[in-house]
């Protein structure tokens, strides 16, 4: 069995989806800018900004899991480059990690996904895009800084579709094992609710008590998220909650 590489595989998502693959059975290499000591799984030494190091840990491999990323063009530079090395190294199976909305939500952020998007999908190889809802930790990440004012501030009308990354990760993994399957389909947490309410059950399981204040945001990235426009209730494919995750993340 060809190995899988696995790019950004020492992150949130990414060591999430090589201890996956590796439960699995299956062969596994992680794409890194140093040099590790070869354990359970191999690594290659690369920069996906620069190019250095990607034609020797593309070679041998059947599919790539793209977990890196970064902000601004930075990002789509380095999508590209890891497009052009895994064409020259004959990948036949490139399986790209987005979010849901992308082409919604007028982000930044998720403009930037959206390029990446596109490049995969014009690059010629066999390719899957995955899009998943925000992640549990994300919206801990957010809410542990807005808590510690006196006051949560968060906009009003807006709901999040939380998803833990241990089961956005066992689906790529599932993909990653499969032929390549174009736009996947949507991977949304096991319920979306009114940030108001997630700020609440963040604020219990931290023991902080302070008032959540629902203000009436400006923009048009405000105007989107009201709409639902990070949402897919139609795909609720993940099964560990918020609360669930709160709870092993601050035990009491």
């Amino acid at each position: 069995m060809r190995p899988i590489l696995v790019t950004g595989g020492t992150g949130t998502l990414g060591s999430a989806v090589v201890g996956r693959l590796l439960s699995r059975g299956c062969p596994v290499r992680v794409l890194s800018r140093q040099a590790h000591t070869p354990g359970e799984h191999g690594w290659a030494v690369g920069d996906l900004v620069t190019g250095r190091g990607l034609d020797a840990a593309l070679a041998g491999a059947g599919t790539v899991v793209h977990c890196a990323t970064t902000h601004g063009k930075r990002d789509v530079e380095a999508t590209r480059r890891l497009l052009e090395a895994a064409r020259g190294a004959g990948v036949p199976h490139l399986l790209y990690v987005s979010i849901v909305g992308v082409d919604r939500v007028p982000l930044g952020y998720y403009r930037v996904k959206a390029e990446c998007e596109r490049l995969v999908a014009d690059s010629g190889l066999g390719w899957t895009v995955l899009r998943a809802t925000q992640f549990h930790d994300l919206l801990a990440r957010v809410l542990e800084g807005l808590s510690k004012a006196p006051v949560v501030v968060v906009p009003r009308g807006v709901a999040f579709q939380p998803v833990d990354v241990r089961d956005v990760a066992e689906r790529l993994a599932e993909l990653a094992e499969g032929a390549p399957a174009g736009r996947a389909d949507d991977f949304g947490g096991p319920r979306a609710r009114p940030v108001e309410a997630l700020a609440a059950e963040f604020l219990r399981a931290r023991g902080r008590r302070r008032p959540v204040l629902r203000a009436p945001l400006p923009g048009r990235s405000v105007k989107a998220l009201r709409a639902g426009g990070n949402l897919v209730p139609e795909h609720r494919a993940g099964r560990i909650t918020f609360a669930e995750f709160l709870a092993e993340r601050y035990p009491a």
